[in-house]
């Protein structure tokens, strides 16, 4: 099965990849960005926009699960009408399938289907074939019917007589490009199981079984773009996860020399169960002390487990699904010693450090540049200015760690292949992630790392932060 190139469907795209010795010549800062100078970055004459400070999840309704279903079938069926078609044509298919069965869902099932859905019954095939005005009409061969926003073109049955309807369907609709979800590189868009590619490929005839082309194109596009609808629920989702981290790094749960970065960290998780908020991996939290040396070549240099005492400097990251946006979060605190009424200016410094490599990154944020391109540009301009950086920034929205462009790993600051050659578009959203190192005065210049992520949006032009960024230490007394 021959895979399409990238180079057509990008050439089908309204935004053209530039090379990058051009990409390097664009302007890399957005308005937000301070501009570029030949002199090392100076914290003391910086100060960092779109800082917002978050003391609760209290500030922030939660909507009962009975009453998330109208929005989310809301924005399914938004995005089906307007967006899906656009896509489509871009990745030049005529069809596509997503056949999946119980147990073996395909990934990006559940961003097709209404709400409540729990799992696919039996085997569950979806069909959206364009038509000739470019509009998607939305097909199920199922056992069960779907219903609305699909129409069903075939139920009851058993299974191979359910196989034999999806082969008479399309026969009939006779199209030129079938996208099914197979791919080498990304797993959103690989979940066509063996069995099932298997059955396809016996019950097509072989004219159509040459027609079977990879859907991965189609696949990332769909997951990776955002919708307005879609973004309004997400800002109050990222604050949700904003608040609870703010509740977990106070007095409220901490006790230092008593409460262990375990303890918080199942705070973290019974408190988004409180408000029916699944996570999608484990919280956790570590610290970092004076007289605990961190390496310059080390990674990471937090502690992931023990008592957390006063003059530790804390992280957390979680992550939360609400209304189908995932986020992915990472903000830093401080406790304060019993003489301390405020945060030592060494890490206050390191902090603004850390909002300024945020900004040479985000500002390195141009239509049409490869996450690989995005990553060289950030690390260029910040070893210019003297910032001590590590990226691995990554795109968030039905998943947490969702496809689109790679912006560098944490195991690897040069090129990602495939992942990190996939152009940024508009209209997606990402996890600004990564870390700075600054050696902190007060610790007697032990170096403290600035661990941040904050969900964000690209609109084409700028990234917004969703719910702000942590510009200001939590603080706990």
């Amino acid at each position: 099965m021959k895979l399409f190139s990238r180079t057509h469907n990008l050439k089908k795209s309204a935004h053209i990849r530039l090379p990058l010795a051009a990409l390097l010549t664009t302007a890399l800062f957005t308005a937000n960005a301070c501009a570029t100078t030949s002199q090392a970055f100076n914290e003391s004459e910086y100060t960092p926009t779109q800082g917002r400070v978050i003391t609760s999840a209290n500030e922030f309704s939660v909507l009962q699960h009975r009453d998330r279903i109208a929005p989310e079938n809301a924005m399914l069926n938004e995005r089906l009408e307007t967006l899906l078609p656009r896509l489509m044509a871009e990745a030049d298919l005529d069809m596509w399938l997503v056949i999946n069965r119980e147990y073996a869902e395909d990934p990006v099932y559940f961003s097709l289907v209404p709400q409540p859905t729990f799992a696919a019954r039996r085997t569950t095939m979806l069909i959206f074939n364009k038509l000739e005005d470019g509009s998607v009409e939305r097909l199920s061969v199922n056992t069960y019917p779907l219903g609305g926003p699909y129409e069903s073109a075939w139920s009851g049955g058993d299974l191979d007589e359910q196989w034999a309807a999806l082969a008479e369907l399309i026969v009939e609709k006779n199209p030129e490009r079938i996208g099914i979800n197979v791919s080498k590189h990304w797993p959103e868009a690989d979940g066509l199981t063996q069995g099932m590619h298997n059955r396809l490929a016996e019950v097509l005839p072989s004219n159509l079984q040459n027609r079977l082309v990879p859907a991965e194109d189609l696949v990332v596009r769909w997951l990776e773009t955002r919708t307005q609808a879609e973004l309004d629920v997400y800002a109050h989702a990222v604050g949700l996860a904003r608040g609870v981290i703010a509740e977990a790094f106070s007095a409220k749960v901490i006790t230092p020399g008593a409460t262990t970065t375990d303890d918080v960290a199942w705070y973290l998780r019974h408190r988004f169960e409180e408000l029916q908020l699944p996570v999608w991996f484990m919280p956790y939290v570590t610290f970092q002390r004076e007289g605990i040396e961190c390496a310059a070549d080390a990674p990471f240099c937090s502690t992931n487990t023990g008592v957390i005492q006063r003059g530790d400097v804390l992280h957390t990251d979680v992550g939360i699904c609400y209304l189908k946006m995932c986020t992915d979060t990472q903000e830093m605190a401080y406790v304060l010693k019993n003489h301390e009424n405020d945060v030592p200016e060494g890490l206050k410094s390191a902090l603004a450090t850390g909002n300024r490599w945020q900004d040479i990154l985000t500002g390195s944020f141009v239509t049409g540049r490869s996450g690989n391109e995005i990553l060289a540009a950030t690390r260029t301009e910040s070893e210019r200015q003297g910032i001590l950086s590590s990226t691995y920034t990554h795109p968030i929205g039905f998943f947490g760690h969702a496809p689109g462009p790679t912006i560098g790993m944490w195991d690897n600051q040069g090129e990602t292949p495939v992942n990190g050659d996939w152009p940024l578009y508009p209209n997606t959203a990402h996890s600004i992630e990564g870390n700075i190192k600054q050696a902190i005065p007060e610790w007697d210049n032990q170096t403290v790392q600035i661990m941040l992520e904050q969900s964000s949006y690209f609109d084409g032009e700028r990234v917004l932060y969703l719910a702000g960024r942590q510009t200001q230490w939590h603080l706990i007394r």
